[in-house]
This record gives C-alpha cells, structure tokens and sequence, in this order.
C-alpha cells in the first residue's frame, strides 16, 4: 500500500532521499527469501516483481528502471564468504520490499540497487553476523539497508488510516526501539522471549531480521538514531533507525 500512500511514513521517506545519495545501495528485503544468502547481480535496468495479490491493476503497472551493480554485488559476496556465509550470486528483479520505499526516496531511480535475501529462520546471531560483514561499506558510499516492517501482522491490521495504534503494538516498538538505541545485542538476539507481545508483532520473522541485519552493519561506535517511528493501520510500526 506503500506505493500510492501520501503519508508521515512515505514524506520521511521522501526527505531521507534528499538528505543521503549513496552510490550504490544494498538493501535486505522482508520479501526476497533464499536459504542461502542470495545476492540479485545485474548492470541492466531491473525486473519488476509484483508478488502481491488481489490489489487493483495500478499496482502491476508500477515501474522503477534503478538499474543494478555487478561490482557492488562482488564487493558484498567477498564480504559475506570472507566470514565464511555461504553466498549465491542469483538474479531476481526488485520485489515489494524494495521498489515501494525506493520510489519515494530516490524516485528519479538513479542509483544503482543491489537486493539480497534473508532467511527469517538463522537464529538472530546469524543474521547479525551478516550484516557485520558489511560493516564500513558507507565509507565507499554504499549504503545497507533492511527493508521490512518492524510488526507485520496482517490479522492485526486496521484498513482505515485514522486507525488508533493497538496497545500491544506500542509495547512492542517501545521495547525494540529501547534495546536498539542501547545497541543491546543480546536483549534484541532473544526479541522472540524478551519483548512484549513479540508472536502477537511478529507471527515470522522475515520483516524482522533486516533490522538485525542492519543493526550488525552500522558502525558500532555511532550512537544509534530515530529517523522515523509511526504506527499505521492500527499495528504496522515504521520505525527506522540509523546504525
């Protein structure tokens, strides 16, 4: 729904394009799932993946031409296989974790993309593992970026945009929003036991773990920040952080 929304969320999107242009970005996506960390490597203009159901015919005519990186794609295999992650190099087009927040942040689709999957069943340690094997891309200009969101219910979800945030959703965010900040990585590796209402928030991981990708790539000494946090349709939490 991301695609068509004029709202807080997408605006902040908007702003954050203007204020960082990356040369390249590299971006873990809720919707791209392999075993094996999968890397999508192209130079040409990407595919489109619409793998979504049941929405009017606008939503499979959306088109953003970013085309990709063969080196970039390189740079993040040697990384991951550096710290002994197993890697495939797999082309695959850019899906709805990946083409919704592009086009309101960099909808002139000028920087090459790079998509990589997850695998929301590797124990949090893992995945934090992956990103800390990209740690100091950005000083290349090559921004990570873990695309989902934080609580992705779709049983919990209210159609109206005025829908009030549920308790519950409150609670969790707070508690994840409050381990990140503190970088405490053994708190966020038990999220699943720890948090408050954290099956209620996250029935399956796949929109959680690019956080903790995320998370192991930022540069360990930078003080974490809030760019973004609101909670739409009643439970879905934007919240996004800078590592």
């Amino acid at each position: 729904m991301t695609i068509f929304e004029d709202s807080d969320f997408t605006r902040f999107l908007n702003r954050f394009g203007q204020a960082n242009k990356p040369k390249a970005i590299v971006i873990f996506s809720a919707h791209f799932e392999q075993e094996i960390t999968t890397i999508a490597a192209t130079d040409d203009v990407h595919e489109m993946v619409y793998d979504y159901y049941g929405f009017p015919p606008a939503y499979y005519q959306v088109q953003y031409p970013a085309r990709g990186s063969t080196i970039v794609a390189s740079i993040v295999a040697e990384r991951l296989r550096s710290r002994d992650i197993p890697v495939e190099l797999k082309y695959r087009g850019l899906d709805h974790g990946v083409f919704p927040i592009m086009l309101h942040a960099y909808p002139e689709a000028n920087i090459p993309i790079v998509p990589v999957s997850v695998n929301p069943f590797l124990p949090a340690r893992q995945q934090i593992a992956i990103g800390e094997a990209l740690q100091g891309l950005e000083q290349d200009g090559i921004m990570v970026v873990g695309s989902g969101f934080l609580t992705h219910n779709f049983n919990e979800i209210d159609m109206s945009d005025a829908a009030p945030p549920r308790q519950w959703a409150i609670e969790f965010r707070d508690w994840i929003r409050e381990k990140a900040l503190a970088r405490d990585v053994e708190a966020l590796s038990q999220y699943m036991t720890l948090a408050p209402h954290a099956r209620r928030g996250v029935p399956r991981a796949e929109h959680f773990v690019p956080l903790l990708i995320a998370l192991g790539a930022g540069a360990p000494a930078r003080v974490v920040q809030v760019l973004h946090d609101t909670i739409e349709h009643g439970s879905l939490s934007t919240l996004s952080l800078k590592f």
